[in-house]
């Protein structure tokens, strides 16, 4: 396979199992370690040789657009291409024809992390030129995912969220294609969920008889579609993140693998990593505890965090508690103050979660 390989990035999609973060921000850039998720599939195609990448856009993607830019600051050239409606994996491959053109190609879901990147995968799929290559994984809950059933190293069915799943290897989010994958999406009809799902595509594919090989990935990856999944992905990432100290740090101290942002004001505290405070963060007579990422512009000052993601600019102050486990969106404001009698006041958007403990 000598022709270059191009890269479509699916990030199109709703994020509903993220609101109430979601109503108002993309779950492709919902940070995970102060990066948005999508970035990580970005760069990943970029390390792998993969430079111009088309990226599926539905109702976030002036957020995308404003986000991704032209690409250059992340080493890539991005054409950004609208789709219709969120109708299935394989209608998004169809929306992208005219840029795809005669090119074989890798497809990643913009939410889905890869502990090891795709490079040797990529290389594998040149080499050896199938018609498809999939990417599997044992998982304990394969009727949430799309299935394979494999007879030795040869793919034999594939079935969309089974209910009575034949195998536990799930389709991971990175897929990669010659051009005979767009013959397939247009001889298949859509799914009970009315999606043309790209199971079928590939399915299509092997009944016709086209070479369709596996890959079962050993290192992590992480569908980051629901909260424990993103503080999940969180603390994968900080912990084989690389510690640098660029802030300022005034009577405070930190420990283990923590990486401290340019602008950042440490001030009386403690972080213990693996953590990451943002730029201009301010850190005040508080606590930063293990697998936490401060995003930029936060403040939080006489408070604890352990085990979560505070997006852009949250001010949390004078907590009694702790806060763990959270994942706090943008500009949200967590204070207490001294009036009596002592009560919860808040203010919350559809589908927010609060647990007090």
């Amino acid at each position: 396979m000598s022709r270059e390989l191009k890269g479509l990035v699916l990030s199109g999609g709703a994020g509903t199992r993220l609101r109430p973060i979601t109503h108002t921000s993309a779950k492709q850039l919902v940070p995970v370690a102060n990066t948005p998720v999508l970035f990580y599939g970005l760069e990943a195609l970029r390390d792998a040789g993969i430079t111009d990448i088309g990226i599926i856009i539905g109702d976030t993607g002036d957020e995308i657009r404003e986000a991704v830019g032209d690409g250059s600051a992340l080493g890539i050239r991005a054409t950004f291409i609208p789709q219709s409606a969120p109708l299935g994996l394989a209608h998004a491959v169809l929306t992208a024809e005219e840029f795809l053109g005669d090119s074989s190609f890798v497809m990643y879901l913009g939410d889905n992390l890869l502990r090891d990147g795709i490079t040797p995968l990529v290389e594998e799929f040149r080499a050896s030129d199938p018609d498809a290559m999939i990417l599997l994984q044992h998982v304990p809950n394969p009727s949430s995912y799309g299935v394979a059933v494999l007879d030795g190293d040869r793919v034999v069915n594939l079935e969309e969220k089974p209910a009575a799943p034949k195998s536990d290897l799930a389709l991971v989010g990175v897929y990669m294609f010659t051009p005979s994958i767009l013959d397939a999406a247009k001889a298949i009809a859509p799914s009970a969920r009315g999606e043309l799902e790209i199971t079928d595509a590939i399915q299509y594919l092997i009944d016709e008889g086209r070479r369709v090989e596996p890959h079962v990935v050993t290192g992590w990856w992480k569908d980051t579609g629901q909260v424990e999944d993103m503080l999940e992905a969180n603390r994968l990432i900080l912990d084989v993140m690389e510690p640098r100290v660029d802030g300022e740090l005034i009577n405070s101290d930190i420990e283990g693998r923590v990486v401290i942002e340019a602008g950042a004001r440490l001030v009386n505290s403690h972080v213990r990593g693996p953590a990451v405070i943002g730029r201009d963060a301010v850190v005040e007579d508080a606590y930063i505890g293990p697998y936490s990422s401060i995003s930029t512009g936060c403040v939080v000052r006489r408070a604890e965090i352990e085990h979560s993601i505070l997006l852009e600019r949250v001010h949390l102050e004078d907590l009694d508690a702790r806060v763990e486990s959270s994942l706090i969106g943008r500009d949200v404001t967590i204070t207490r103050t001294d009036a009596k009698p002592r009560a919860y006041r808040f203010v919350l958007g559809d589908s927010s979660v609060i647990g007090l403990t």
